[in-house]
């Protein structure tokens, strides 16, 4: 692997992690150090409820003297605006001075644009359209039930607008968790299929930096290899045994690395934005925008290869780059044969695991058509734009083939 040039960056991340077995049990007693006193949760439509988990939370909370003052339940999954404006006008009610997330991504997304989306006067919405800027937040906290997004230490926030078929993300360092409470042992229960969504989303987030149009980058390409070869190792493990508490442990803390942009240190074109052009999140935010029912990691599983085998030949020394680090793979020659069967094999290697987990191969499993592609791309242009992408440069054309490609 030869040496690409290493690119300016800035690095932050500021959230205190609380890491391990009860790490919950830690809620309280940080919450109060830290001065905070009235505080707001956020959780999601029954998991934490049925487990236990949200009265441990609260008990949690009262044996510190604290009291919740506000309480937006029933996020969903894609977390909806409307759930995002009716927490704010509760967090505003109640003189809320922190946002606590119990949940995964979508708990957290939300909670993150309720704490900005209360020192906006207008509709919160107006900040996702990018008609409005992000100017101060509440702080945000999370107890993570989900390793997935690893929104409980990113500066990114993704929300969903059903009225108009759109899924929108903002990026702000002013939103970032203060706090995350991390306890492997939370995910215990979670279902075979959000476990392996999850580490999808996970690998999906190194390789959208990871394809950034920078050439290599030793260190952070070795970081993010390493991160996705240990969810390769240990992801089975847990379908094999979800109390496996170590490689649960694993995936959590994977979760976080993968998106807090450590893998994309060195690998931006510009120092202060996040690396990478994002497409696969741009095709499959449409798909799930439009559709809900469609997990984020799911959706993922079937557009990233459909897009790497779209993209691969803009940059074929990338791609072999990834057969290498993350697969051990080498061409057989330098010929253009040898490259695009190395390559090749590399990404099938990838989708083969994803599947191996229970993931879909094609949006024919989503029981989406080919009739169905035309709808996602006015609001894929109005998202990215008429055209988009940094490792190689998609019109609307290129996305329809894209779509198109992942269907059986």
């Amino acid at each position: 692997m030869t040496t690409g040039e290493f690119r300016d960056f800035e690095f932050y991340c500021p959230t205190r992690f609380v890491f391990g077995r009860g790490a919950v049990d830690a809620v309280g007693a940080s919450l109060t150090g830290a001065g905070f006193a009235r505080v707001m949760l956020v959780y999601g439509q029954g998991s934490v409820v049925r487990t236990g988990t949200l009265d441990r939370v609260r008990a949690l909370l009262a044996d510190a003297g604290i009291t919740p003052v506000a309480e937006l339940a029933g996020v969903r999954p894609n977390p909806e605006v409307a759930s995002v404006r009716e927490g704010i006008a509760l967090a505003r009610e109640a003189d809320v001075d922190l946002v606590l997330a119990v949940g995964g991504g979508s708990v957290i997304d939300a909670a993150k644009a309720v704490a900005f989306g209360v020192y906006y006067d207008g509709d919160v919405w107006d900040i996702f359209l990018k008609k409005a800027p992000i100017t101060d937040a509440l702080a945000v906290a999370s107890v993570l039930t989900i390793p997935a997004a690893g929104s409980e230490a990113s500066a990114s926030c993704v929300i969903s607008n059903d009225e108009q078929s759109r899924k929108l993300g903002v990026g702000s360092d002013v939103f970032r968790p203060r706090f995350a409470f991390m306890d492997p042992e939370l995910t215990f229960t979670l279902p075979p299929y959000q476990t392996a969504a999850g580490v999808t989303d996970m690998i999906a987030h190194i390789l959208e930096r990871f394809f950034s149009g920078v050439g290599d980058v030793e260190v952070t390409d070795r970081v993010s290899a390493g991160i996705i070869r240990t969810l390769m190792d240990v992801a089975p493990k847990v379908m094999e045994d979800p109390t496996n508490y170590d490689a649960r442990a694993n995936i959590m803390w994977s979760g976080m690395l993968a998106h807090n942009d450590l893998c994309g240190c060195g690998r931006s074109l510009n120092p202060t934005a996040r690396a990478g052009g994002w497409e696969s999140h741009g095709l499959e935010h449409e798909l799930s925008a439009h559709h809900p029912h469609i997990a984020h990691g799911a959706g993922l599983a079937v557009m990233m290869p459909a897009w790497m085998r779209y993209v691969w030949q803009e940059d074929p020394a990338r791609f072999l780059a990834f057969a290498h680090l993350v697969f051990g793979m080498e061409p057989a020659g330098d010929d253009d044969a040898s490259v695009a069967a190395c390559v090749e094999g590399a990404i099938d290697a990838l989708q083969d695991f994803f599947a191996s987990l229970g993931m879909p191969r094609h949006l024919n499993e989503f029981d989406l058509t080919r009739e169905d592609v035309d709808a996602l791309l006015p609001t894929l242009a109005a998202s990215k734009g008429e055209v988009f992408g940094i490792f190689k440069r998609l019109t609307m054309d290129d996305a329809r083939a894209i779509y198109l490609s992942a269907f059986a």
